[in-house]
């Protein structure tokens, strides 16, 4: 008898595929399109202008727009702080010199934020509220800039913005006091 092939068997793959690297690879790029979507969000932000009313030129505008709601705070040396409403040479009100505290410069930011928010919605604008100008001097210590930052938090006033340059008429101001 001649010896006849043998049937070659072919041998059996296993069935199951490792799909491991397949989940990692996928949960990897569900994270990454979930980043990039929340980044790509676009952000906003307000945005104060002055009250366009066509009837007022810019000479005789001064008490309509953002110089009605201005607020300076001028920050000297030995806990002396110095304030005034609109800008110095027409101001609304006149420079006041306060003390830090309950009683001085968060009673005076109350009223004022109170004053300038009844403005506001008199002409319609219910969000414009009070924008606050804080100028340190050199001569003022870190204690009382921090001070006034949280009087700006205590009394809920949401624009303010740290200037550390004087006019000359504001250093002729704390000269005087």
């Amino acid at each position: 008898m001649k010896n006849l092939p043998q049937k070659v068997r072919s041998r059996k793959l296993s069935s199951r595929v490792d799909l491991t690297a397949m989940v990692s690879v996928s949960f990897l790029l569900i994270i990454f399109f979930m980043v990039v979507g929340e980044l790509s969000k676009p952000k906003i932000m307000d945005l104060s202008l002055p009250y366009n009313d066509p009837k007022w030129d810019n000479v005789t505008h001064c008490g309509i727009g953002v110089d009605n709601r201005l607020i300076t705070i001028l920050l000297d040396g030995n806990n002396k702080v110095i304030t005034y409403s609109g800008l110095l040479y027409y101001p609304i009100e006149s420079p006041k010199k306060l003390n830090y505290g309950q009683n001085g410069i968060r009673k005076e930011l109350e009223k004022k934020r109170k004053r300038i928010l009844e403005y506001s919605a008199s002409i319609g604008r219910y969000k414009n509220g009070p924008i606050v100008i804080i100028k340190p001097s050199k001569k003022s210590n870190f204690k009382n800039l921090i001070d006034i930052l949280d009087e700006m938090a205590i009394t809920r006033i949401d624009t303010y913005v740290i200037v550390p340059e004087f006019t000359p008429e504001e250093t002729k101001l704390l000269a005087l006091n």
